[in-house]
């Protein structure tokens, strides 16, 4: 057999009621080498970088509350329009008070979120958007790479069954032979981010802000559409659809990134 057994415990180690995730801990550390990437780019260009803390607060609020959002309104409407509470209080009201943390966070609302955050940013301390968000777009294709392996270390976000001896078993969730596809989105997001560094530190794409941005809609989220494909739903009322939420969201923000290349392409 050449499947993979999957059985970790989500949790690190825990203190008296603190606990450290490795997703947690991946969620950071894909920030970390993201900021690094935009601090490495911002020196090389001689460029100033008194505002790059304040940035980085401004893309992680960005995305968390994106993200939080995008989840309640794009998966789980009925619910939480009822219980707006519980959009941005990691608490339940549901039987009674009780702690749920965040459950739900979705990559696109996440994305939008960066973008308002970003905007709001430039237009604070005058900086050329376009500027930014070819240089952020780098790291946060390295970040979301982090987060998928996050998700495998959570067993969550499953493939499909593969049908096969080839895949991982997510003891913690059943003993179904899976496509891991966490793996296959993070890796993706990797070559993403290379893909991104490469053209925006060429001869060609130097001199034309903004290219490098629509690139970045283009690649991920053409990778986010055929991944999907791999994937179990998420939600109930994906069931019967030819294609899943994670993928009808993934159109509009392929033909932006089509656009902003067209525009910005010399």
């Amino acid at each position: 057999m050449l499947y993979i057994t999957w059985d970790l415990d989500p949790i690190m180690f825990q203190i008296g009621s603190y606990e450290l995730r490795y997703y947690s801990l991946l969620f950071g550390l894909g920030f970390f080498f993201g900021y690094q990437i935009v601090r490495y780019l911002y020196v090389k260009e001689d460029k100033p970088t008194a505002h790059l803390e304040k940035l980085f607060l401004y893309v992680f609020i960005g995305t968390v509350l994106g993200a939080r959002l995008g989840h309640c309104l794009f998966y789980e409407p009925d619910y939480y329009l009822s219980r707006p509470l519980e959009m941005l209080l990691p608490f339940s009201f549901e039987d009674g008070f009780h702690f749920t943390g965040f459950l739900g966070l979705a990559s696109h609302g996440g994305i939008l979120g960066v973008f308002i955050a970003i905007y709001l940013y430039c237009r604070k301390y005058k900086y050329d958007i376009f500027g930014i968000l070819d240089k952020v777009s780098i790291g946060g294709s390295l970040a979301g790479a982090f987060i998928r392996f996050g998700n495998f270390m959570n067993s969550e976000i499953l493939g499909k069954a593969t049908n096969s001896d080839y895949g991982v078993i997510f003891k913690q969730v059943d003993n179904v032979v899976r496509h891991p596809a966490q793996l296959y989105e993070g890796l993706s997001y990797l070559a993403v981010s290379l893909i991104l560094f490469i053209a925006y530190t060429s001869r060609e794409t130097t001199h034309a802000k903004g290219f490098v941005f629509g690139l970045f809609f283009v690649l991920l989220f053409i990778c986010r559409f055929v991944i999907e494909f791999f994937k179990i739903n998420q939600v109930a009322f994906e069931e019967g659809m030819a294609y899943n939420m994670g993928q009808l969201l993934s159109i509009p923000f392929v033909i932006f990134g089509l656009v902003i290349m067209w525009i910005k392409r010399s």
